[in-house]
């Protein structure tokens, strides 16, 4: 049972952000509550079958802008219990989490975090669908408390879907710190629906979020949804193409009131859903857009739009004040951040630190993991004997790689990775990188993708649906594939740093950078069109908070744990099985061309590279399996480099791959992946001859 911390703010108009207590509740409303519970338990209950007991009582979506703390409140609410999915048809992430709350199984969905419902990504396309479609219990809308005017533009249209809501306005320390005091009552009256504040990621107001979330469904509590109205000339007709549509009775999930407005703003999805059923209410709806463009002068969108920022300035106006004007730490910060000159030295130091972090800890790690793993039998490298020894060997080996080689890596990467993303600087030095993106036909906020390309590709390619159109995210993805992934870390530290040194392994990198850029150019030539502008959201410098970045680096190395770690043991032994009985020699000669002769490498380094296109460890794994984990015997420190490079620019791994496939078709999939295999094998071959005469 999930337990959260019973902490008001007060957020009055004597506001004051250091006044946290916990509610004092007198017997009487202790009794009223429990009645209340009580009523909400009978009456959900008497609406279930007894084969839905075990499901959830209650579901609530968590909606709201990108960086306003959706995921620190799902993850505080929900702690392990999460389940990540993709939406059916779609490749945005949707994760559903439970709570047990006050007798109540409760499910929390966290959707994606967007601006508006205009659907021009697929971010807004699932959100407004999740909502329209399954209809959730209560949407509750977490909005920044810091930067209230913008996020309230959301709300509005959250408000026109007619659904339950419960406004949670987050982050009252950032807007404290900012000098911004904001009176809860005035904006419950001016939203009119209920707000809690909250300081999720301390914990704070979560206790009574869900409190107020129960409440609202309580069938005694008096809620109704009453939509903003917008200015006289644009209500004049809303209304007008409501009774219209009512009138019409179509068959569309959404409310006649919304379905008035996108029409209105010439929203093509809705447009052609409402066409299918009548074409006189698209003609209406058309010559009414006519009228509001002749009346401003601007299309019929612009307009609307502009009256919700007109709108939503009056609420945030009436709601907050403005304690004292002073620059803020994090403000100077941003301005050092985002500078001309600092700015590009602090973006350098925060990706090499990212990987200069893991290189320094990763090796400490390994090397005590290795200490420990040195008083159990050693691996025997020889592949003799009676089978069950072969496989025994192969086993033992798979173990101790993935102890020593895998873990001590992946998981500082991701902790530290997860700090960068909380605090606010990744979208700075996104921001920083601009204009070098553009010279590979990309902007800044490429770089998100390319940075998340070091934890893994396939998440880092299903990110690139953050830019704006197919040409940018083809190219995103094909620089992404270079990007060495933390399988192709684990290579490089076991191979390179823990055998020849650390300042080879970050040479590797630096070769890497050079190979994306160069690469990455000729693709810009290749494919045609235009980059489009840099248009990012770049929210307030904030402390990370270590608990939930230790939350995410589990999520994301467990997986590659329960995956891996079974996978090497097995594979490992099944290598050491088909080289003793010779299945692996005659693919290793037919290779020897390239790998001995051209790359400078041992025979049966062909098959390791054919191992390492399904996983990149595999490369480590295969060495391993045949040969032990003293790998000094049987590579030379130039072999060591070499294969390490071939590995990393190497065809993408098989996980990849597909993702590429189903999103970019087979055509631009093999085309990338012939362009990886050549600049691997011409990039290693030149290195090879570069180095071999200083070894």
């Amino acid at each position: 049972m999930m337990k959260l911390r019973k902490n008001k703010i007060n957020t009055r108009s004597s506001f004051n952000s250091d006044e946290i207590s916990k509610p004092v509740k007198n017997e009487e409303t202790k009794k009223k509550h429990h009645r209340r519970r009580k009523r909400l338990r009978h009456r959900l209950d008497s609406f279930r079958k007894p084969e839905d007991l075990n499901k959830s009582d209650i579901t609530i979506a968590l909606a709201g802008n990108a960086n306003v703390g959706k995921s620190v409140i799902f993850n505080e609410l929900t702690g392990s219990n999460q389940i990540i999915g993709n939406w059916p048809g779609k490749t945005v992430e949707i994760a559903e989490g439970k709570l047990h709350f006050e007798g109540h199984d409760i499910s929390i969905i966290d959707l994606p975090g967007i601006y508006s419902f205009y659907t021009y990504s697929m971010e807004e396309s699932v959100s407004r669908e999740y909502i329209a479609f399954e209809k959730p219990d209560l949407v509750i809308n977490v909005i920044d408390a810091s930067v209230l005017e913008r996020n309230l533009f959301f709300t509005i249209q959250l408000l026109e879907m007619k659904v339950p809501i419960l406004i949670c306005i987050n982050q009252m320390d950032i807007a404290k710190q900012k000098g911004i005091i904001v009176d809860i009552e005035k904006l419950e009256k001016a939203l009119r629906v209920p707000v809690i504040p909250t300081v999720a990621i301390r914990g704070e107001g979560l206790h009574e979020l869900m409190e107020k979330a129960v409440d609202i469904l309580d069938e005694t509590y008096n809620y109704q949804i009453n939509p903003i109205e917008y200015g006289a000339e644009i209500e004049k007709r809303i209304k007008s193409l409501t009774q219209f549509i009512n009138s019409k009775e179509l068959k569309i999930e959404y409310p006649s009131r919304w379905v008035a407005i996108k029409l209105l703003e010439n929203d093509p999805e809705i447009r052609k859903r409402v066409e299918a059923e009548s074409r006189e209410v698209v003609g209406r709806a058309y010559l009414l857009a006519e009228e509001i463009e002749k009346i401003h002068e601007e299309p019929s969108f612009a307009v609307i739009a502009s009256e919700r920022y007109a709108i939503a300035n009056r609420i945030s106006q009436g709601a907050q004040i403005q304690q004292k004007l002073k620059t803020s730490f994090s403000e100077k910060l941003d301005r050092l951040v985002t500078h001309r000159v600092w700015g590009y030295i602090i973006s350098a130091m925060v990706v090499g630190g990212l990987l200069l972090w893991t290189f320094i800890v990763g090796d400490f790690l390994s090397g005590i993991l290795s200490e420990v793993f040195s008083f159990f039998q050693p691996v025997d490298p020889q592949v003799s004997g009676s089978i069950i020894s072969i496989l025994w060997n192969g086993a033992f080996g798979g173990l101790v790689a993935g102890v020593t080689l895998i873990i001590p890596f992946v998981i500082p990467f991701y902790l530290m990775l997860s700090l960068i993303e909380n605090s606010g600087i990744l979208t700075r030095v996104a921001f920083m990188m601009d204009s070098a993106m553009h010279r590979i036909g990309l902007h800044g906020k490429a770089l998100i993708p390319l940075v998340l390309g070091y934890g893994c590709n396939v998440p880092a390619i299903e990110s690139t649906r953050i830019l704006e159109n197919r040409r940018e995210r083809l190219l995103a993805a094909f620089v992404i594939t270079f990007a060495p992934c933390s399988a192709r870390t684990i290579v490089i530290m076991g191979l390179v740093a823990l055998y020849v040194n650390i300042w080879w392994a970050i040479a590797l990198y630096v070769i890497d950078i050079v190979v994306i850029l160069i690469a990455g150019r000729i693709a810009y030539q290749v494919i045609p069109g235009e980059t489009t502008g840099l248009i990012m959201e770049m929210h307030s410098f904030k402390i990370p908070s270590l608990k939930i970045a230790l939350k995410q680096t589990w999520k994301r190395t467990k997986s590659l744990i329960y995956l891996v770690f079974p996978i090497y043991i097995i594979a490992s032994a099944l290598i050491q099985a088909l080289y003793a009985f010779g299945f692996l020699t005659p693919i290793a000669n037919l290779l020897a061309p390239i790998t001995v002769f051209w790359l400078g490498l041992p025979v049966f380094a062909g098959v390791v590279l054919i191992f390492g296109a399904v996983r990149k460890e595999y490369t480590l794994l295969m060495l391993v399996a045949l040969f032990g984990t003293n790998l000094a015997a049987v590579l030379t420190p130039v072999q060591f480099i070499i294969l390490a490079l071939v590995s990393m620019l190497f065809i993408p791994c098989l996980s990849t791959m597909t993702i590429m496939l189903r999103d970019f078709g087979w055509k631009a999939t093999s085309t990338i992946a012939l362009a990886n295999i050549v600049t691997a094998m011409l990039v290693g071959g030149i290195v090879f001859r570069i180095i071999n005469p200083f070894f």
